[in-house]
């Protein structure tokens, strides 16, 4: 059982497999946490707002294709780890086609019965990439909030309404204050750390 809790963004629009899947994962993961979009825009927002660790998405979806969730992921962040999970590729070429756009791999939903044991070795491996250390983890989670923030009050600055934009200024000082003296505690707390 992975004890590290996982935060977990699932692209799925069909509901009973997405219980399915996060009845598997939490065979798992002692405790995930999971987010449920089924559309590109939902996806944006999630991985921007919710930081996931891992992306699972099926393949075809109503708005768009598994392909452009990988996009979208990997524009935003290309190291996050992502997994299909589809009843559609069974075609060998676009299954090593979606590997070599990226996709940490891929499982059929064929094999639901068993998807904790073809999951577990993919999430084994997503948990040896994370920072062993939670503490890291999390402040650099709380950064990549803070400039995706940042990224959301300078498209306001667009915005003709000047209170709008001085609001968005002052927030903007605002986050980037916390992520100044977050490193320098860091800075300081290495320095101390190296004496002792």
């Amino acid at each position: 059982m992975i004890t590290i809790p996982l935060r977990i963004l699932l692209v799925e629009d069909n509901e009973t497999d997405a219980l399915l899947i996060e009845r598997q994962l939490k065979k798992i993961v002692e405790r995930p946490q999971i987010k449920l979009v089924e559309d590109l825009e939902s996806c944006r927002y999630e991985l921007v707002h919710f930081i996931p660790d891992l992306v699972i998405s099926d393949y075809n979806l109503p708005t768009c294709t598994g392909m452009e969730v990988l996009q979208l992921t990997q524009e935003i962040d290309p190291q996050l780890p992502f997994i299909f999970i589809t009843g559609t590729i069974d075609d060998e070429e676009l299954a090593a086609n979606t590997i070599l756009a990226g996709a940490s791999g891929y499982i059929l939903k064929k094999n639901m019965k068993h998807l904790d044991q073809r999951l577990r070795p993919l999430l084994k491996k997503v948990v040896l990439q994370m920072s062993a250390n939670e503490e890291v983890r999390e402040r650099i989670r709380q950064n990549k909030q803070s400039v995706n923030k940042i990224r959301n009050y300078l498209n306001a600055l667009n915005s003709d309404d000047y209170q709008e934009r001085q609001k968005s200024i002052a927030r903007i000082k605002k986050d980037l204050d916390r992520i100044k003296f977050e490193e320098q505690n860091t800075d300081l707390n290495k320095t101390q750390n190296d004496k002792d």
